[in-house]
């Protein structure tokens, strides 16, 4: 997992509330074995007709969204089942940020656990996101802080321990088992 610290970029902006974990990625594309190459089935219902063609109007398939790394979502975002797919496929297209007044529980954990970082912010700050697609922000984790264009900036909330592995680009595992001796030494002065 890679570290963030500082995420700068455009954003892509989904006004749509509770868009669920089938919609970001549909369960036909859960048979794989590996997270790579699931950015390219993100949202496919919307995406891409019935032929496979990319929809014109849908705002992946906008020339102004590739290479964005923020995506502005609508309330409750990653509700439904619980799919560690969905974090991969946002995080395998390319956004490392995902900013909405609600994110569902279960997607948030697993978001933090595969290096996308989910953003909370108030309704004034998402209002503005959202009237403004493509707009410049800055995600600064390390000062839990989203700085807008305009200046506007917001703190946002994210559990200390989930920070420390996002900041460290290391996943929860990884973290435990270099704690391994400490963890050995607890264990044989408790026995």
């Amino acid at each position: 997992m890679d570290p963030i610290r500082v995420v700068s970029s455009t954003t892509v902006v989904l006004p749509i509330d509770n868009v669920d974990t089938d919609q970001i990625i549909p369960a036909r594309f859960l048979k794989v074995t590996s997270k790579a190459g699931l950015g390219e089935n993100l949202f496919s219902d919307w995406r891409y007709d019935g032929a496979g063609q990319p929809k014109p109007d849908f705002v992946l398939n906008r020339a102004e969204a590739r290479g964005a790394q923020v995506l502005v979502a609508g309330d409750n975002f990653g509700c439904g089942s619980s799919r560690e797919h969905a974090p991969w496929a946002l995080y395998d297209y390319g956004f490392r940020a995902v900013i909405s007044t609600s994110i569902a529980d279960i997607f948030r954990n697993n978001a933090l656990k595969n290096g996308l970082l989910p953003v909370i912010v108030d309704k004034g700050v998402h209002e503005k996101l959202l009237a403004a697609p493509g707009i410049e922000v800055t995600v600064d984790l390390a000062a839990q802080m989203v700085t807008l264009a305009d200046g506007t900036a917001a703190r946002f909330p994210i559990d200390p321990f989930a920070r420390y592995c996002l900041l460290n680009g290391v996943a929860e595992l990884a973290f435990l088992l270099s704690r391994e001796q400490a963890i050995a030494e607890f264990e044989g002065r408790a026995s």
